[in-house]
């Protein structure tokens, strides 16, 4: 017993790296965004699923490239996950030939591999094209660090069933819609995984391109001479180098750093029809008027994911030093492994963990997203406190948020309870109060009183 004890004091409280807390006035924060995110899905006629936090792990495996298989999070089976493999085998083995015998399962890297899963498994009960949208935890064993983490949320919408790009416009008009909403002035990349095969292609180097597109999508991490090193370690030329810098080195308009890649890409069918969706992106962005964002090519934009097939677009805050709060892309016949076919898709995903630290930086968020009460009754003794319960449930009965103090303390004490909440507004109930009818309705933010029945407090909360 003395020894349960002992170990009990032993014990630190805390979590895993790179997962979190988040106090009361975080979440309010983090809802902020959810809703604004939410709403603006839902204006474009996105509809909401879920997924299991868990998938197969042959559902996951191989769909992200070596560098994303890597960050899986594998789930040991239950019981005794050893049972069926030997000591001589599980002692001499690898972990990588271990897994298969001992998991079964992982935690869902992103959202939209198990979107093309639960396409398929229910096929027939939706209607294409499809358009999804979904708000869920998404886990990566990564290294953190700031505004990277191994638990964080995903704000996904993707619309599957149609290959037109009129969806990749409206997909640019939601990150900009709501990016402009919260406050945050970003740039938006676009590019398109066809111009960087052509660019593979005319270098002799198309059985390399997993490698090249891992390699300039980190260009913003480790610099060119950084992408530069590895593209070398992967057997690339310094000739072969020097034709790609080419690409990187275009500025400008988009159309004119458009026609100047059909220059470079003039032998390549497969990049010159990949400039050509760039340029009908931003014809159709053209026609459907001005965004409040700056949208803009970039070539060295790759999106390190194996299942892009198309256009792909990246959101990056203009006024703070951070990695991408949106990205997205085209992917075809991403079902296809799933045993559907030939069904083309597009979708993006919004970083909440990130733009809840841009916001957070840039001081964004409005002073009400912080509390959800918007008042508090306060009380001199029990028979105040009797008084004050009926008028609680009638302000509450119109929907509006609202606390009693528990105990009948100092009411400096229970103001400082409202102050530290932010709960604008506070009732007291006196004698004088409980005679009159006439409560006394305390702004917390300006320090004025009023004396009104609990009718017109209610209309001025509403």
């Amino acid at each position: 017993m003395e020894a349960k004890e002992i170990d009990r004091k032993m014990i630190r409280p805390s979590i895993p790296s790179g997962s979190r807390d988040f106090s009361s006035e975080e979440v309010y924060k983090r809802q902020y965004i959810f809703r604004i995110i939410k709403g603006v899905f839902e204006k474009y006629g996105y509809q909401p699923i879920e997924t299991p936090v868990m998938e197969n792990l042959e559902t996951l495996e191989g769909k992200y490239g070596e560098e994303g298989d890597r960050l899986l999070f594998r789930i040991l089976n239950s019981g005794d996950f050893k049972k069926d493999i030997s000591a001589s085998e599980f002692a001499e083995s690898t972990a990588h030939q271990l897994i298969p015998k001992v998991a079964a399962k992982g935690l869902r890297y992103d959202l939209t591999i198990p979107f093309a899963r639960y396409v398929v498994m229910h096929q027939n009960e939706i209607n294409f094209p499809f358009k999804r949208y979904q708000i869920q935890p998404v886990f990566r064993a990564d290294r953190p660090q700031r505004g990277r983490y191994r638990e964080f949320y995903q704000c996904d919408a993707d619309v599957i069933g149609s290959d037109s790009l009129v969806n990749e416009m409206e997909l640019v008009r939601i990150f900009d819609e709501v990016f402009s909403i919260l406050g945050i002035t970003v740039t938006i990349k676009l590019n398109n995984r066809k111009i960087l095969s052509g660019m593979a292609a005319s270098i002799n180097a198309s059985n390399k391109f997993s490698d090249i597109t891992v390699a300039i999508d980190k260009l913003d991490k480790i610099g060119l001479q950084g992408v530069r090193q590895q593209l070398t370690k992967n057997g690339l030329s310094e000739s072969q180098i020097q034709i790609l810098e080419k690409f990187f080195s275009l500025t400008g308009e988009a159309k004119q750093m458009l026609n100047e890649a059909k220059l470079l890409l003039i032998d390549s069918e497969t990049g010159l029809k990949g400039i050509a969706e760039v340029e009908k992106i931003i014809e159709l962005l053209d026609i459907s008027g001005t965004t409040k964002a700056a949208v803009e090519v970039n070539f060295t934009l790759a999106r390190g994911l194996d299942y892009y097939t198309g256009a792909i677009m990246e959101v990056k805050p203009n006024e703070i030093k951070m990695g991408s709060i949106g990205g997205g892309g085209r992917y075809d016949d991403l079902t296809g492994v799933f045993g559907l076919k030939g069904v083309s898709g597009v979708g993006i995903s919004f970083g909440a963990d990130r733009i809840y630290d841009v916001m957070e930086e840039l001081k964004l968020f409005p002073a009400t997203t912080q509390t959800g009460i918007k008042i508090l009754f306060t009380h001199f003794n029990e028979a105040s406190l009797n008084y004050s319960l009926p008028l609680l449930q009638q302000v509450r009965v119109e929907e509006i948020p609202a606390e009693i103090y528990p105990s009948s303390e100092k009411i400096k004490k229970q103001l400082k309870y409202a102050d530290d909440k932010r709960i604008p507004f506070v009732v007291l109930a006196g004698e004088d109060e409980m005679r009159t009818g006439k409560l006394t309705l305390k702004n917390m933010q300006s320090g004025e009183q009023q004396s009104l029945s609990i009718e017109e407090i209610i209309q001025k909360l509403k």
